[in-house]
């Protein structure tokens, strides 16, 4: 086989995961838009007898959704904001500081990426309650500021860092704290970036944690607050996947709009099978 022929055969390959994987939400944008009748019926069709885009507001009518959206910006931001910050301390930490045990310690540090979510959730639970810390946002927002993964990704884009450039800043008067401000971070933007990109989905998404530590509307998440099209009446389908269209739309924007350093982060961090 040539290497235009495989070529042709990874692009053809590609195209059909990506035709496969967009089925769902094809058939969640076409749902959104059907009538009450049309998407409770018995035996459904997924096209649109006709077409409602007033589905739309009624979305927006039926729960507090645009609540809801904020204070998922706000969740997910405020952790986003908050990990990379800690997390590119803590690696540039282990990345050029010299101390006792700093490779065990990492090793440590890295080992509870195997323990699962699940286990710690009630000790954090505990925790937060203890702090009065149940329906606040710092009770919703500290918990998930702090992630090994985080730490790893950007420890690996900074081992790739050459030392010299840090050296030179230092020979030229610059303290420790500025070569890495100066320095350091604006060569870590792509790292950064890719970070940013999945903690942000990853707390958009989350469902587990804010539904057990929300309480009310005031910090409630679209995440939880898509429950409420479901009652004793049984789920509206149509308005639920719109709402679920909704929360998905600024995912797709903010990807696009990071792909490019999203891309050059995997690529160049260690997790692009290198």
């Amino acid at each position: 086989m040539t290497t235009d022929a495989k070529r042709r055969l990874v692009v053809f390959t590609c195209f059909l995961v990506t035709a496969v994987t967009m089925i769902p939400i094809v058939m969640m944008v076409l749902v959104a838009f059907q009538s009450d009748a049309e998407s409770m019926a018995a035996q459904p069709s997924f096209w649109p007898g006709s077409w409602h885009p007033e589905n739309l507001t009624r979305a927006f009518d039926l729960v507090p959704l645009g609540r809801f959206l904020l204070n998922t910006v706000i969740f997910a931001g405020g952790t986003t904001l908050l990990e990379t910050a800690t997390a590119a301390l803590a690696a540039y930490a282990f990345a050029r500081l010299e101390f006792p045990g700093r490779t065990w310690l990492f090793g440590i540090y890295l080992a509870t990426l195997m323990i699962p979510t699940q286990v710690t959730l009630v000790p954090q639970f505990v925790l937060v309650a203890k702090l009065g810390g149940i329906d606040t946002w710092p009770g919703m927002i500290l918990p998930h500021a702090f992630t090994a993964i985080g730490v790893f990704l950007l420890r690996q884009f900074f081992l790739g860092i050459p030392r010299d450039y840090e050296e030179a800043a230092r020979l030229d008067g610059a303290n420790r704290w500025q070569a890495f401000t100066k320095v350091i971070l604006p060569l870590a933007v792509p790292a950064i970036a890719t970070l940013a990109v999945f903690k942000f989905i990853g707390q958009w998404n989350n469902l587990l944690w804010p539904l057990i530590i929300s309480n009310s509307d005031a910090t409630r998440t679209v995440a939880v607050g898509l429950q409420f099209f479901q009652d004793t009446n049984g789920t509206q389908w149509n308005l639920l996947l719109m709402a679920a269209t909704i929360t998905t739309v600024p995912l797709i924007v903010i990807f696009f709009l990071t792909q490019r350093w999203f891309v050059q982060g995997i690529s160049m961090s260690g997790l692009g099978g290198r």
